[in-house]
C-alpha cells in the first residue's frame, strides 16, 4: 500500500450545519473516503477485500478541528500510513484549504474476518517495518 496519498474534495451543501460550517461528523467520513481512495490508487477495491472475507474496522479515531470549512470550499485531503503490519493499520490525516490546516486526525484499523476474529492483513496492505 502506498504510504501517502492525497486528493481534492469539494465540500457539498448537505455536509454543512445551520451555521454553514461542515458538520464535525463529516470529517470522519472524509477520513474513510481517504482510506478507500488510497486503496483504489493501489489497484484494489474494498469490495474485493470483503469478498475475500477480510473486513477492516475502525478501532480508534481522533480528529482535531482547527478552522471551519464551508460549502464550496475545496479541501486537500492527505492520508499517510504510519504502520501496516500484522492485523493493524495506523493512518494520519490532514485536511487543508490551500495552505490552511482545517483538521487533522488519526485512525487505527483492525483486520478481522466475518466472525469478528482478528486476522492478518493481506500482504499487499502491509508496509515494511521502519528501521
Amino acid at each position: 500500500m502506498p504510504d501517502a496519498y492525497e486528493f481534492d474534495l469539494a465540500v457539498r451543501y448537505y455536509e454543512t450545519d445551520a451555521q454553514g460550517h461542515v458538520h464535525h461528523s463529516n470529517f470522519l467520513r472524509y477520513f474513510e473516503l481517504a482510506r478507500v481512495e488510497m486503496l483504489k490508487a493501489r489497484g484494489h477495491e474494498y469490495a474485493d477485500l470483503e469478498a475475500d472475507g477480510v473486513l477492516l474496522v475502525v478501532s480508534r479515531a481522533t480528529c482535531r478541528y482547527h478552522r471551519p470549512a464551508r460549502y464550496g470550499d475545496t479541501l486537500r485531503v492527505l492520508i499517510r500510513t504510519e504502520r501496516a503490519r500484522g492485523a493493524r493499520i495506523d493512518h494520519v490525516y490532514e485536511l487543508r484549504r490551500n495552505d490552511e490546516l482545517i483538521a487533522e486526525g488519526a485512525t487505527t484499523i483492525a483486520c478481522v474476518d466475518r466472525t469478528g476474529k482478528i486476522c492478518r492483513l493481506p500482504a499487499y496492505l502491509e508496509l515494511p517495518e521502519a528501521e
